[in-house]
């Protein structure tokens, strides 16, 4: 049996990090079936809903790993955990610039992923967007 692969009696553990949020633009922040936990892309926002550190990137950055890391903390997880991050940015350049901050939370290995300039997130404030699909090697 392929270990990564969930099996048909998993049931899925859903997490909502603003439950009122998510259920008004209709998404789980985060979705756990067997050791294989999606998470959705986090965006630099506040409990109603509305965009925080308009215009300043790096915060923002800041702001999307804060809510990632109360995500994993949830199911007993850390960055360390995560074996695929995408990043979706509206500004490439300044992801670039600011890039080097990974190397905080990423301490002992890099997760693959891909990094992608977008048009547009879901508020036009939204510089960058993050989400992360994690392997749990422990129970």
């Amino acid at each position: 049996m392929n270990p990564t692969k969930p099996t048909q009696t998993e049931k899925p553990e859903y997490f909502s990090l603003r439950p009122e949020v998510e259920k008004a633009y209709g998404y789980s922040h985060a979705v756990k079936i067997g050791n294989i936990i999606k998470v959705s892309g986090a965006v630099s926002m506040d409990d109603e809903g509305g965009p925080t550190a308009v215009g300043d990137f790096l915060q923002q950055m800041k702001n999307c790993y804060s809510d990632l890391d109360q995500v994993l903390k949830h199911y007993g997880c850390s960055f360390d955990d995560v074996v695929v991050e995408n990043v979706f940015t509206t500004d490439m350049p300044a992801f670039l610039e600011h890039a080097g901050y990974r190397n905080t939370i990423y301490t002992k290995h890099f997760p693959t992923g891909s990094w992608l300039e977008v048009k547009g997130l879901a508020l036009p404030e939204f510089l960058i967007e993050i989400e992360l699909e994690v392997h749990v090697s422990h129970e």
